[in-house]
This record gives C-alpha cells, sequence and structure tokens, in this order.
C-alpha cells in the first residue's frame, strides 16, 4: 500500500446514485444533492460544467469530470443557458419553478429526459463519502477537475452506460464498483496530468527515499517506526530521511506518522465496535491510554468523545 492507495481504499460507494439525462438544447442542470463527490462524464453531444465561481468548463464526448462537494455545480449546453432542472438528494428534480418533475420526463430506468434520439447524453455518478481517510482524499482534489477522452478508459464508461440502463438482481453492487474503479483510475490520471496541482504526499511517492518510508508506515502503521528506523528501511541516515521528508511534504516524518494514525483510528473507532485498546494496538500504540494522548493532542478530544460523535466545540462547551 501507498499513500494514494489507502486513501482511494477508504472511498468506497454504497448505493451510489446513477443518472442518464437526454436532453435537447439549451438544457442547464443544477447539481445541489450536497454529496462529497460526483463523476459525470458526455456518452454523447457536449457540455459546459459552470461551477460557482469561476469560468465554464468545456465537457467533450468521453471526457470525464470529477466535482467534489457541497458546493452547487451546473452542467448546461450551452454555459448560459437557463436552469431546465435541478438535481437534489435522493435522485429527486424539479423544475425551475421548484415543483417536482413529473413521470413525463422518465424514459426509463434511471433514465430522464423528453426523448431517447435526443443529441446530448449526460452520464452522472454520485455518492457520500464518510470517515477521516475519505476526507482527507478529498481535501487534495480541486472543486473540479476534468480528464480528457484521449487519457479515459473507454470500455469503463461504456459498461457503466450498458448497466445504467437496465435493472437486474444484484446491479447496485455492480454500479459502485464501476462507479469505484472510475474514480480510481481517473484520479490516478489526473494527478500524472501537467496542469493537475497534485498534494505534495503524492508528488513524495515518487521521491526513492521518501516514497519508500511512506510506503513502510502505510504497509505497516502498527509497527513501532522511529526516524532511525524508517532510515535503516530506506537506506539513509536519519539526517538525509529527516531533511527531504520534510522539505517534500512540509511535516517530519513522526508527525506525519502520527496523524495518518489517528486519521487511522478516529475511522476505526465510529466504523467498528472494537476497544479504544485493541484499536490502539492496530494503529502502532501501545494500549488506550496512549492512543488517548496522542488522539486528544491531535483533534483535541478523546476517542471515546469522538466514538460518541463529539466535537471539538462540544467538548471545549462541556467544560465552560
Amino acid at each position: 500500500m501507498d499513500a494514494l492507495a489507502d486513501l482511494l481504499d477508504g472511498i468506497r460507494a454504497r448505493g451510489a446514485l446513477f443518472s442518464r439525462s437526454i436532453m435537447e438544447p439549451p438544457w442547464s442542470l443544477c447539481f445541489d444533492h450536497s454529496l462529497p463527490l460526483s463523476l459525470i462524464t458526455m456518452v454523447r453531444g457536449r457540455s459546459w460544467i459552470v461551477p460557482e465561481r469561476g469560468e465554464p468548463i468545456a465537457l467533450a464526448v468521453g471526457d470525464i469530470a470529477v466535482l467534489r462537494g457541497p458546493a452547487v455545480h451546473t452542467v448546461a449546453n450551452p454555459a448560459d443557458a437557463a436552469t431546465t432542472g435541478t438535481v437534489l438528494s435522493g435522485l429527486g428534480c424539479v423544475g425551475p419553478d421548484g415543483a417536482r418533475l413529473n413521470e413525463d420526463i422518465v424514459l426509463g430506468v434511471r433514465t430522464y429526459g423528453h426523448s431517447l434520439d435526443a443529441p446530448d447524453l449526460l452520464l452522472s455518478g454520485s455518492y457520500d463519502v464518510t470517515g477521516e481517510v475519505g476526507r482527507r482524499l478529498l481535501s487534495a482534489l480541486p472543486e473540479v477537475l476534468v480528464v480528457p477522452a484521449d487519457a479515459c478508459h473507454d470500455p469503463l464508461t461504456e459498461m457503466i452506460v450498458n448497466e445504467v440502463s437496465c435493472q437486474v438482481p444484484g446491479q447496485q453492487v455492480v454500479l459502485d464498483r464501476l462507479l469505484d474503479l472510475a474514480l480510481v483510475t481517473t484520479l490516478r490520471t489526473w494527478f500524472d496530468r501537467p496542469e493537475a496541482d497534485p498534494p505534495a504526499w503524492y508528488t513524495a511517492l515518487g521521491d526513492p527515499v521518501v516514497g519508500a518510508a511512506l510506503r513502510a508506515m502505510h504497509n505497516r502503521p502498527d509497527a513501532a517506526w522511529t526516524v532511525a528506523g524508517l532510515a535503516e528501511a530506506c537506506g539513509v541516515s536519519r539526517a538525509t530521511l529527516a531533511r527531504d521528508f520534510t522539505a517534500l511534504l512540509g511535516t517530519p516524518p513522526m508527525t506525519y506518522l502520527t496523524e495518518w494514525r489517528i486519521t487511522l483510528a478516529a475511522d476505526l473507532l465510529r466504523d467498528t465496535e472494537e476497544t479504544v485498546g485493541a484499536i490502539a494496538r492496530r494503529v502502532g500504540y501501545a494500549d488506550a491510554f496512549a492512543l488517548s494522548a496522542a488522539f486528544k493532542r491531535v483533534r483535541g478530544l478523546t476517542p471515546t468523545a469522538h466514538r460518541r460523535g463529539g466535537s471539538i466545540r462540544e467538548v471545549q462547551a462541556a467544560h465552560l
């Protein structure tokens, strides 16, 4: 495992929302469902992504765009078209007057529009992102990113299109996994593109020394790592590792490791019923007391308070 693999593994679609929108220009769909992550592509025709801030971004056939919420995004053709529909949570859709669109626009399973022969076909998939690991990846993404068709995986898009338009047993699981795969391949391609501004941890993966240290930490977060131990695993001196690591990531190796361990622990506390002591050992702490001290230092609240759904503000208020 490495930093990217761990973060991508932390985002898994469960009950992803998919739809095909088939439209005749002019049209404009506003995505206001507040979900943290959406992937869209033009199967035919073209459109423009109109963010709340900034200039419209062209979307040609086969391009894949990743939209990071909770910002509202509009997809339109032409870019200045009046809003014809707003997509809300649960695939609900309302018209310009706020009234729910009637069944006349339903053309089939997960398919909406006024004619199957309309020139523009937009495919969209959106899902929630829960957990600290998933949010850590989202924080590294721009509000909108577009990977051009010549860098995308056409067979994968075709598989999603075919799966969305039918209804068979187990289909939601298939769609969820296809969306996961589309996200992984799209982001990996994006981070390597010249126009991208990849996070420091991604760039550092290409460094022979720092990349090796990152992989060691992510492979074994439970190991009793020290700067000396990491340096030995990387085949360099302590001073070299500390200098290069801090230069590339802006934080010392042990600080990075602590933050990653606490991120893992935060998700385990919310997603499992394991004891704090068991979680502590899984993420590299000797016992519950050691994890609690580190967790409170980094997050401002105890593991137990985090498990109950508390926030730093709530903990502070309780002591006033």
